[in-house]
């Protein structure tokens, strides 16, 4: 997929729930994979030329692991003329080797979204974008409906009084394919996950259920997604 289909994708749905405004400081999350790298692209593009002016940080949250290296992040952000700043945690001995977590991924994110969070206001950041693409969108619709028993999904802007930031989600019409061949194209710098968990969480199995019922049922993606634009407060286009 190339730069300019990609920031069609982000800029429909920009516009569609108004997701920036004149003057904004947008904090990029960028963990290193493949998401959020192909994020910090399509913003940084579209703030060449976008009618609302904008300015933009990139931040990794570092969870403490050794075998994670983002040099060459570093190195592209500066490329996209990106501030970049790297949260040194201890996140990784707290899950597991202090609390020992079987299942760490929610408290994980927990304490990355504090740190992110915390971060993002010190750098003076009104708003911050999270990287979920389409796909994010409707295993998250499943994994609510299987886990929790609600029909819930996250919406494409949220703001969150606690932290007073605003957070978008520019990504949400790209499917996970484009973004992958986005990846491949650009020789993305992607820092390799080194949790021991990744791959074998629950998102993991509903990305392969959905997967599977998509082959027998050709269109099951875009009913789902469809039917979260119709069904779930907060995904009705703004006016």
């Amino acid at each position: 997929m190339k730069l300019q289909r990609l920031m069609g994708y982000a800029r429909r749905a920009i516009d569609d729930y108004q997701m920036i405004q004149e003057g904004d400081k947008i904090a990029i999350g960028v963990s290193g994979g493949k998401d959020s790298l192909t994020l910090l692209y399509a913003l940084s593009g579209l703030r060449r030329f976008y009618p609302k002016k904008f300015n933009l940080e990139a931040i990794t949250i570092s969870a403490g692991y050794k075998e994670a290296d983002f040099t060459a992040v570093a190195k592209l952000c500066e490329e996209l003329n990106v501030n970049y700043t790297v949260v040194e945690t201890d996140i990784a001995e707290i899950l597991f080797e202090q609390r020992k977590e079987s299942n760490p991924c929610s408290l994980c994110a927990k304490l990355r979204k504090g740190d992110f969070n915390t971060k993002a206001k010190e750098l003076g950041c009104n708003k911050k974008a999270y990287a979920h693409h389409f796909d994010d969108v409707i295993e998250t619709l499943l994994m609510s409906l299987f886990y929790e028993g609600r029909f819930h999904c996250f919406s494409p802007v949220t703001y969150l009084d606690r932290s007073d930031i605003t957070l978008i989600r520019p990504l949400i019409y790209v499917d996970e394919q484009d973004i992958i061949k986005f990846k491949n194209t650009n020789n993305l710098p992607v820092v390799k996950n080194p949790c021991p968990v990744d791959g074998y969480t629950k998102r993991e199995h509903t990305k392969q259920l959905i997967k599977s019922l998509d082959s027998e049922s050709s269109g099951l993606r875009e009913r789902l997604f469809n039917a979260i634009k119709e069904g779930i407060p907060g995904w009705q286009k703004k006016q």
